[in-house]
């Protein structure tokens, strides 16, 4: 024992652990303090929050199971991308071999199950800050960003919903991405579409348009599912977690979570 003991302390007196470890064990409310202040984790939450407002009669605890969902989302999504690929030729078939040769198709089930309930938790969340009057100031800004953050989150299910590619899937994006064409300005039957127009010729099929954009053609093909799959597995995941970094940080700036009215 006498060794280990003489080991642990030379670890703990070196400067590499100094520099990873800036403070001892938490004993008082100051070291607790600093130990969160110090962590690249931590500092997002406040060091102190009121007692009352974190009752789960007030919170619900919607905001933390939606971002727990969110890592869930994240950590079971990047294992199917080792077995998916976005491509026509084998999307549906990778789909099938993910629920015949995985136990219960279990990794596949969890992601497609736990976005469904992040969908509700996030709108339970916005609920939640809504009836308690937490969107109020100096919080107007966060709830910005949670609205900002409810639509990335059914973006996340709108483009997740083409990659099984099945009937089910093309048909609905096909309906989903018609609505593109009504986009103000950007949709060539929505409001300003004159501007659209080339060379003064009317802009009759959409070639350049909001839906063609999302779809990388005039309809739902392999264009449509490599978009899909960069939106739903990087572009709208990486800005969703700077969103909920700021989230996070500004509960802390504005003084923690809001109390009872």
């Amino acid at each position: 024992m006498g060794l280990f003991n003489a080991v642990g302390n030379y670890f703990r007196e070196s400067q590499v652990w100094g520099s990873v470890f800036r403070h001892g064990i938490p004993r008082d409310r100051r070291t607790r303090a600093m130990a969160v202040l110090s962590n690249v984790f931590l500092h997002l939450h406040p060091v102190a929050v009121r007692k009352s407002g974190i009752r789960l009669s007030f919170t619900w605890c919607m905001g933390g199971l939606t971002f727990f969902l969110f890592l869930a989302e994240t950590i079971t999504g990047v294992l199917l991308m080792f077995y998916y690929r976005p491509v026509v030729e084998y999307a549906y078939a990778d789909i099938v071999a993910l629920r015949s040769h995985v136990t219960l198709g279990l990794m596949r089930e969890i992601h497609r199950w736990g976005a469904h309930a992040m969908v509700i938790s996030i709108w339970l969340h916005m609920l939640r800050v809504f009836l308690t009057g937490s969107y109020k100031p100096p919080r107007e800004f966060n709830w910005g960003v949670g609205v900002v953050l409810l639509t990335l989150t059914l973006l996340l299910s709108f483009t997740g919903y083409l990659l099984p590619w099945d009937q089910l899937a093309i048909w609905a994006i096909t309906v989903g991405s018609n609505m593109a064409r009504a986009t103000p300005v950007a949709g060539h039957e929505g409001p300003g579409a004159a501007l659209l127009n080339v060379a003064g010729v009317p802009m009759i099929h959409g070639g350049s348009d909001a839906r063609f954009l999302l779809l990388g053609g005039t309809s739902v093909g392999p264009g449509a599912l490599l978009r899909f799959y960069v939106l739903h597995c990087i572009f709208i995941p990486v800005v969703a977690s700077v969103l909920i970094a700021v989230h996070f940080w500004r509960v802390r700036k504005d003084g923690g979570v809001s109390g009872p009215l």
